[in-house]
């Protein structure tokens, strides 16, 4: 690496350091003619293929170009532009392959720029793809309305499947509740009994049984016939 101020062909690295999520890596140089310090950046060269059939590299920047046309006078910034562009570069190189052709770049760009603001991506399907009349606008134009009512349909569904989990956690925890406030209600309800209580139960059925249990005199030991025999032979 030439120095970009002496141009002296040798320089020692100083720091490296991963950019652009691991695609690239960006190093510090130092000159050894002159010292003074600068930046390089290196990453994996990805050709486009051309219908002309020249090839050359994958620049971001002429995708933020095509784009930003079709984005005149919309509510797209900048940032915006970065991201779609990133994120057309990331699907191109998730395949792997070190040449792609011109038309699969195109297609990359349509789905982002359609989500990102869709007259833009009206403006740049009209010019990708070659529209010649109103009805390849129409037939466009349907696509996006059909687009929306099968998004509105899924975001229904969605709704009601979770209005319909809450309903069942709500029942099963007001169930829960009942419950819990039956059995309260019944503790409340059954009297409770002291200790001294308790332990006065058993000598008061005591003291019941004795009372139950006659008594006899002593006449009516003498009269029976049986205890006189007994009393007689004792003596």
């Amino acid at each position: 690496m030439h120095c970009p101020f002496c141009k002296n062909p040798d320089s020692r690295v100083i720091d490296s350091r991963t950019a652009d999520d691991g695609t690239a890596i960006r190093r510090r140089r130092s000159c050894t003619e002159c010292g003074r310090r600068f930046t390089t950046q290196e990453s994996v060269i990805l050709m486009v293929g051309k219908r002309s059939g020249v090839t050359e590299p994958f620049a971001r920047d002429k995708i933020i170009r095509g784009v930003r046309r079709a984005c005149q006078g919309r509510p797209v910034g900048e940032d915006k532009l970065a991201i779609l562009a990133q994120r057309v570069e990331d699907t191109i190189r998730a395949r792997g392959c070190a040449e792609i052709a011109s038309h699969e770049v195109g297609l990359a760009i349509l789905g982002p720029l359609r989500e990102l603001d869709e007259v833009a991506y009206l403006r740049f399907a009209s010019v990708y793809r070659g529209f010649e009349s109103l009805a390849d606008f129409e037939r466009e134009i349907s696509l996006l309305r059909a687009a929306h009512v099968d998004a509105r349909q899924s975001q229904t569904i969605e709704a009601a499947g979770s209005a319909s989990a809450k309903g069942t956690i709500d029942g099963v925890e007001g169930t829960a509740r009942d419950q819990v406030r039956n059995t309260q209600h019944t503790v409340r309800e059954a009297p409770a009994e002291t200790a001294g209580q308790t332990a006065a139960r058993p000598v008061r059925n005591s003291q019941d049984t004795a009372r139950q249990v006659p008594t006899e005199t002593v006449g009516q030991t003498a009269a029976r016939p049986d205890l006189v025999d007994v009393a007689a032979r004792v003596r």
